[in-house]
């Protein structure tokens, strides 16, 4: 019974059109050079992380290095039942407070990076994309060189001109792959574009509020004076940030979900 039940639950909170399928995530570091490039990265981390604990598996499509340390954008797929339905509740502004690494005086800084998450949609739903409406450029990968350098121009940047949305991959050694691959990341933004736009028209009509943006602050990992993880949404608080950085945030998930389904309010986690 207690299973059946977890089973209702979930399909409760996780009731969305594209919750049970994939995800493919977008991750950007705000203004701040290396320190924003490097939480960047330690995002990522603790995405690809948090995709292990839970059985999922992720693919990285796009990876553009920083300069120095970090990355300036990283893309990649999550794959398992209801990967889009969990890292929806990633989605939005991510604030890290520590002492920087990269500051010969140790101070204190505060960075921020960005966290996109779209549905992995199915092919049978149509999104009109236009030959003429699409710039294709090749380059090659960036790599760490030595005898397995991609030595052709495989790596495929797409940008839809009416939009404005750029999109790339160079995972894999094909550019017809790439190239498969960056469509698909584009076919996702645009729906979930449209849908935003939908979603925007009706709470205009209606004179609502829906949290439907990511220019809004959702967590702040702070790591000097003191250690915390803090959930703006839900008041979800854990101390011990270690753990969060190495992929355990399904208590911020839960929280969010219940929220997000009138369940509570998402009480205080204890680090």
């Amino acid at each position: 019974m207690e299973c059946q039940v977890g089973e209702l639950e979930l399909a409760r909170l996780l009731g969305g059109e594209h919750d049970a399928g994939n995800a493919i995530v977008e991750i950007h570091p705000g203004a701040g050079g290396l320190e924003a490039q490097d939480w960047a990265e330690m995002l990522l981390r603790m995405y690809l992380r948090w995709c292990e604990r839970r059985g999922f598996r992720a693919e990285l499509i796009e990876h553009q290095p920083g300069e120095g340390a970090g990355l300036k954008s990283a893309t990649f797929t999550v794959t398992g039942p209801y990967a889009y339905g969990y890292a929806k509740a990633e989605a939005g502004i991510h604030r890290l407070v520590r002492i920087s690494p990269f500051d010969a005086n140790a101070r204190r800084h505060t960075s921020f990076a960005s966290v996109f998450v779209f549905p992995d949609i199915e092919e049978d739903i149509e999104v009109d994309i236009r030959e003429e409406d699409l710039r294709v450029d090749t380059y090659r990968s960036s790599g760490a060189g030595g005898q397995h350098v991609n030595k052709t121009d495989s790596a495929v940047r797409l940008t839809h001109l009416p939009s404005g949305i750029v999109v790339a991959c160079q995972n894999e050694r094909s550019q017809h792959k790439n190239k498969s691959m960056a469509m698909k990341v584009l076919r996702a933004r645009l729906y979930e574009l449209e849908k935003r736009r939908q979603e925007e028209k009706m709470a205009e009509l209606t004179k609502g509020k829906t949290d439907i943006g990511f220019g809004h602050q959702i967590r702040s990992y702070v790591l000097h004076p003191y250690r915390m993880v803090k959930d703006h949404r839900t008041n979800t608080e854990v101390g011990n940030a270690d753990a969060v950085l190495d992929g355990d945030i399904d208590g911020f998930i839960d929280a969010y979900l219940r929220r997000q389904a009138g369940s509570g309010s998402g009480s205080a986690a204890s680090g």
